[in-house]
């Protein structure tokens, strides 16, 4: 503290001191106008030489010195002292020698100079003393001389006058004093509690990242059980039996994405895409996926497009669905008869795109209404015990929607239904905007028949499914239990594809896939898939950072693991210089 207080005046005082010399020319000049002599002249030369002193004792502290020791604060109150003694030594003059309006130009003179110590050195107790004393002494002593030697009571009213100043200059001083130490205060208090919210989220966003890992990890072993064990020949009740399985695994993973892309949201790290999506073509996909299990339950679902919709519009097509999807997965749940309906509009002024969804469920009473846009808050505790849900998913969708630009509103009735409202803000695309991207050649599904795949997994399971899973589509597959064992046999055999974890012991997948690219060996081109659990936007950006080909999350998806692995075998070699051909 105070080291900070010195160096503060002192950079001040550097800062100000052509102001200080600019007054003490335009203060000598007028005392010689009010009454000529040597005096003024040798005054300012005593000025020039304080702030000489000045200068030279306070430039320790102009370049940040550590603690000042007991001589270096010293000497700078003696020179701040003798500083304020010179400047107010003019007041002296001026009152005996400057005729009639003498008296008022050195009080004035004393007064700006008491005030302006007061506010520049509060910063340090001692220096302020220092400064303050040799002008107080001027602005109450004149008078008080004045008064002892003429006997005049004007001098009275001048010393009163004064002493009420110098008192709420004191009273200022003190409140200024105070309202720093509170601003300091208070900028130390910010600091504190933002650190401990950057701790706060970081250790959340690693407590997120190793549930996701470890909830995902024996997930990846339920879920691809189960779709084997529906390839085998089962009964029906078997099969009904491996369906709830298939249910309950997708609830859980539903559960976790809602929870990280919740976090993703909180933290303001939510990037949304910007892409071309056909409004009818979207909201037909939905109906497809959501009619049939609405018609199910005995419920008619209607879509209704204003013709006024633009075609085509620019937004994020991913997040618009997950959006859209939650409303009406709640639409058909909450619905036992009637219908759901969506209507989507336009609004050509603003650029919003409005979806309307409207069932005929049980409603939501008024006193809930506030609320179910809250995390983890549903219509009632019964509600979660009867349809299930966590909560998280009107939560999710109304601070996407207001991400992407609008926002998601409710209306609703008990017994009557609920009608959610969708804005989203987003750029029409004219029919003769779109430029058609030559249409590449479709690709025939490359067969893994023949291929050598390379798999790196620390847990058995993880293993055995991968075996199951490819296996029986004719690829040779190599297993590993970690990194080290991965760089070891990527150096000795040629692998048409390598699948990389990314958590294992001895060596993780990031260091072993480094080493991979880095080295000489046959496989430092070869197509590499991470095949993980560790699935937030973190970890995939380190994996884009190492290089590879695709990034797969657990549970696997057995489909999208087989094309990834066939489009990633089919591609061309790159060939990979060594550095003797990089030198060359």
């Amino acid at each position: 503290m105070v080291r900070s207080g010195y160096v503060a005046v002192a950079k001040a005082r550097a800062r100000e001191l052509p102001t200080r010399l600019g007054l003490a020319l335009f203060i000598g000049g007028a005392a010689m106008v009010m009454a000529p002599s040597i005096w003024p002249v040798v005054w300012f030369s005593a000025m020039l030489a304080g702030q000489g002193l000045d200068w030279l004792a306070f430039t320790p502290f102009r370049a940040d010195l550590d603690e000042p020791q007991l001589v270096q604060r010293v000497v700078c109150m003696i020179t701040a002292a003798l500083n304020t003694a010179i400047y107010s030594s003019i007041a002296v003059y001026l009152w005996f020698r400057g005729g009639e309006f003498g008296p008022l130009f050195a009080m004035i003179q004393v007064a700006g100079g008491l005030l302006h110590v007061s506010l520049h050195m509060h910063h340090v107790r001692g220096l302020l003393i220092a400064s303050v004393v040799p002008h107080a002494t001027y602005f109450l002593g004149l008078p008080l001389l004045a008064l002892l030697v003429t006997r005049d009571l004007a001098a009275v009213a001048i010393l009163i006058a004064a002493l009420l100043y110098v008192a709420h200059l004191v009273v200022a001083v003190r409140q200024s004093m105070r309202t720093a130490g509170d601003m300091r205060a208070a900028r130390v208090e910010a600091l504190i509690q933002r650190d401990r919210a950057k701790e706060a989220s970081d250790a959340k966003s690693e407590f997120l990242a190793v549930i996701s890992h470890e909830i995902r990890t024996p997930l990846n072993a339920v879920i691809s059980g189960a779709n084997l064990l529906r390839r085998t020949r089962l009964d029906a009740q078997q099969r009904e039996h491996v369906t709830m399985l298939l249910e309950g695994g997708d609830i859980v993973l539903g559960l976790l994405n809602d929870v990280l892309d919740f976090s993703k949201i909180e933290a303001g790290k939510m990037r949304l895409e910007s892409a071309e999506m056909n409004v009818r073509n979207k909201l037909a996909a939905l109906r497809r996926l959501w009619e049939p299990k609405a018609t199910s339950r005995g419920v008619r679902m209607n879509v209704a497009i204003d013709d006024a919709v633009p075609d085509t519009v620019r937004t994020d097509p991913l997040r618009f669905q997950q959006i859209l999807f939650n409303l009406l997965s709640n639409a058909v749940k909450f619905t036992r008869d009637g219908a759901i309906r969506v209507n989507v509009g336009w609004n050509q002024k603003t650029s919003m795109l409005t979806a309307e969804v409207h069932d005929t469920g049980c409603g939501i009473a008024a006193e809930q209404m506030d609320s179910i846009f809250d995390s983890f808050e549903q219509a009632s505790v019964g509600d979660t015990r009867r349809y299930g849900g966590t909560g998280l998913g009107l939560a999710i969708s109304r601070r996407l929607a207001q991400v992407m630009g609008g926002d998601l509103t409710v209306s609703s009735a008990p017994g009557e239904g609920s009608t959610f409202t969708l804005t989203v803000r987003v750029e029409a695309v004219e029919a003769h905007q779109k430029i058609e991207a030559p249409t590449a050649p479709r690709r025939a599904a490359v067969s893994l028949q023949g291929r050598s795949i390379l798999a790196v997994d620390d847990h058995e399971v993880n293993r055995r499914i991968l075996g199951l899973l490819l296996e029986p589509l004719g690829c040779r597959l190599t297993l590993v239990e970690n990194g080290a064992e991965a760089v070891e046999a990527a150096g000795v055999e040629v692998f048409d594809a390598i699948l990389m974890d990314m958590q294992m012991p001895v060596m993780d997948g990031l260091e072993a896939t480094r080493r991979i690219r880095a080295g000489a060996g046959p496989n430092a081109a070869t197509p590499l898939i991470a095949l993980t659990a560790n699935a937030m936007e973190v970890h995939r950006a380190a994996w884009d950072a190492a290089g590879v080909h695709a990034f797969l999350t657990k549970p696997i998806d057995a489909p999208l693991l087989a094309r990834t692995l066939g489009e990633a075998c089919a591609e061309p070699r790159q060939t990979v210089k060594t550095g003797v051909e990089a030198a060359a």
